[in-house]
């Protein structure tokens, strides 16, 4: 038997697989304070008459590094970049500090001026002044010689950082812009994966549980749990790549297809091209940030269920990007979507005196009675959502279509069908 489990921003996820069948499924609640009890509180419902020795491995999905970049609350990076002729690092700048190295490498991997330690000490100075333990070492030309990333790191190491990424250890590809984003992104999400998969270690040891752990990486493929501690940033659209790889195992698509996951904190758009995974060979892009993690094509937007709406100065509804916690018809402390929908009876959930409640909130703010609090809500979310996919589509529809397996000169998506997943979906139809 095989165990599925995904770790989301609002909710885990599993389920119990013996010769292709799924047998058993469970759901909880996602704590991001306590991930451990969250994971075990689900396996414990899953696996209540089970032998552990029937287990033969565990596939795991998350969006959880994915949710920390769209909503920003990724750990504090400093970026140690080295540049040469050519291009300016500083339009690359990412980080809550950048620092710019002297000396280069060149081209052919020969060290044409090494770089000045002294440098170094000044600038972290000011980096220990601000707390941050999270580094990133990108020189231009490293994947023909890292000798100068190495020192690096050796020397960051020695002054205390808990995590730094080298750019040659990510990718052998010379896009020096995409190297610098990629190794930024695995230091900021590196302490929620690791917390992540940390609560999964520990769930599994509490109920006896010895068995390989896998995830599944953005292109659709597996890698070993510990060799994902090392680079999260291979796990940032794990979570989406399940979605798809699932719609696939599900449904007999053959045309052209939109996919929307729609959770409690980001949507995830995807599309499949007569039935096959749209790609991205060069790497992903995730909020501003062009990578070079490799991947099943898939826009993450800051838009959920449990979004936050709030009403702005200008007397405006403003829909996420961040989550404050789950809807008010779930004790949560803000109005969300979510309580709109239930509101507008499109969802059965939670108290629907609280989600009024919720409702009644934005209302007095804008000087409307609830329901209309509910259904201007409830459009609003609708009609960000419509926008985002169009967008989407367009800018996809302006570059080659590269499918998981060829690249289709020419072609353009048009989607002939929907497949929508997650609980506010089937209430968002009407906007498709």
């Amino acid at each position: 038997m095989i165990i599925g489990l995904d770790t989301g921003g609002t909710h885990v996820d599993a389920v119990l697989i013996d010769k292709g069948e799924i047998i058993d499924w469970a759901k909880g609640p996602t704590d991001r304070e306590n991930l451990f009890a969250s994971i075990w509180q689900t396996l414990e419902k899953l696996l209540h008459n089970v032998d552990p020795q029937a287990l033969e491995w565990i596939n795991l999905s998350t969006t959880i590094t994915t949710n920390s970049i769209v909503e920003g609350k990724g750990s504090p990076v400093a970026m140690f970049v080295q540049g040469g002729p050519g291009i300016n690092p500083l339009n690359f700048s990412c980080g809550e500090h950048l620092t710019l190295l002297d000396g280069f490498i060149d081209h052919r991997g020969e060290e044409i001026k090494s770089f000045s330690p002294e440098i170094l000490d000044k600038e972290l100075k000011i980096i220990s002044a601000q707390g941050i333990k999270n580094a990133g070492v990108v020189t231009k030309f490293s994947t023909r010689n890292p000798v100068h990333e190495l020192k690096v790191k050796d020397y960051l190491a020695k002054k205390g950082f808990s995590t730094i990424t080298m750019g040659h250890t990510l990718s052998g590809k010379l896009n020096f812009p995409r190297r610098i984003h990629t190794t930024f992104l695995n230091s900021a999400t590196a302490d929620i994966f690791n917390n992540f998969a940390q609560g999964v270690k520990e769930a599994l040891k509490d109920k006896g549980l010895s068995v390989p752990l896998y995830i599944l990486k953005a292109d659709g493929g597996t890698m070993a749990l510990e060799e994902a501690i090392k680079y999260p940033v291979q796990s940032i659209l794990s979570g989406p790549a399940a979605s798809v790889m699932g719609s696939l195992a599900f449904n007999d698509i053959k045309e052209d297809t939109l996919l929307l996951d729609i959770g409690g904190t980001t949507t995830d758009i995807s599309f499949l091209v007569d039935g096959v995974p749209l790609f991205e060979p060069a790497g992903i892009e995730i909020s501003q940030y062009p990578t070079l993690v490799r991947a099943i094509y898939s826009a993450s937007v800051g838009l959920g269920g449990d979004s936050a709406v709030k009403v702005t100065e200008n007397q405006e509804l403003e829909i996420g990007p961040e989550r404050q916690g789950p809807p008010m018809a779930l004790g949560g402390p803000v109005p969300t979507p979510s309580d709109a929908m239930i509101v507008l009876d499109k969802m059965n959930f939670g108290d629907r005196e609280k989600a009024l409640r919720a409702m009644e909130i934005i209302g007095e703010s804008l000087n409307i009675s609830v329901l209309e609090a509910a259904q201007q809500v409830y459009e609003k979310f609708g009609d960000i959502l419509k926008e985002k996919v169009t967008e989407i589509l367009i800018e996809r529809n302006n570059h080659p279509v590269y499918t998981i397996h060829e690249l289709l000169h020419g072609r353009k998506i048009v989607p002939q069908g929907i497949i929508a997943i997650g609980g506010p979906a089937q209430g968002l139809a009407p906007f498709f």
